[in-house]
């Protein structure tokens, strides 16, 4: 049995005890235990097949447990690798996408830098624009738990350090737990309170890496890359 409670208990955004996944007789989240603390910044590393998505989707509510207990907020968004937006609706219209009342949706665009592109169509946005609308649909909400499905994935290098440091200043100001799920370890190094490692269907390593800014980051990566199974950059 699997027991799912629409907001977490004390000063957590998310607590996950016992889960189980399974898929045709393969588990892909054996027993795994977890807790996001509320506001508090946790990137999720492992390998292609190791759970990932997995855990995400059971967060976000959009796939059911086997076995275990979720315990989430009552507000919980989610920012994918592909922005998804409604190609026929406006910017604006697509952060407000099914909001009772859209009085926060400008104020919002403007903390991601899209004030001026509010009216403009998705097609017509950089990869960069069209991330930070996604996020802006994203935290609208005032989410308890934002979970962040490798959404930097697609960018090139130099979007990709705007956005990281997009990210970091939308959490200082809105403060939600995050969830970054990702593949990169030195983007998980920067951005994240914790860094978590997830290997058959269970958390083996948990890292803080201290203080921001980190300048110094080789030991950490280099560890973490062991606990993936990287030595020396061969698999």
């Amino acid at each position: 049995m699997s027991a799912r409670a629409s907001a977490a208990t004390g000063s957590s955004a998310a607590q996950v005890s016992g889960l189980v996944r399974e898929f045709s007789g393969r588990r892909v989240l054996d027993g795994l235990d977890l807790t996001v603390d509320a506001g508090e910044f946790v990137a999720l590393l492992g390998r292609s097949g190791s759970g990932k998505s997995t855990l995400l989707r059971v967060l976000a509510g959009l796939d059911v447990p086997d076995a275990g207990s979720v315990s989430v907020p009552s507000s919980v968004a989610v920012a994918f690798q592909e922005p998804r937006l409604l190609p026929w609706r406006s910017v604006r219209d697509n952060v407000a996408l099914g909001l009772r009342t859209d009085t926060d949706v400008d104020r919002v665009l403007g903390e991601v830098g899209l004030a001026e592109r509010a009216d403009a169509w998705p097609l017509t946005l950089s990869g960069g624009e069209a991330q930070r609308a996604s996020l802006a649909r994203a935290l609208v909400r005032e989410p308890g738990l934002l979970l962040l499905d490798e959404p930097f994935g697609a960018l090139d290098a130099l979007t990709r350090i705007a956005m990281h440091d997009l990210v970091l200043d939308l959490w200082e100001r809105h403060r939600p737990g995050i969830l970054l799920v990702t593949h990169d370890v030195d983007e998980a190094i920067v951005l994240a309170d914790r860094v978590l490692v997830l290997d058959e269907g269970r958390i083996v390593a948990d890292h803080a890496p201290g203080p921001r800014p980190r300048t110094d980051v080789a030991a950490l990566r280099a560890t973490v890359l062991s606990e993936l199974g990287v030595v020396d950059g061969a698999a």
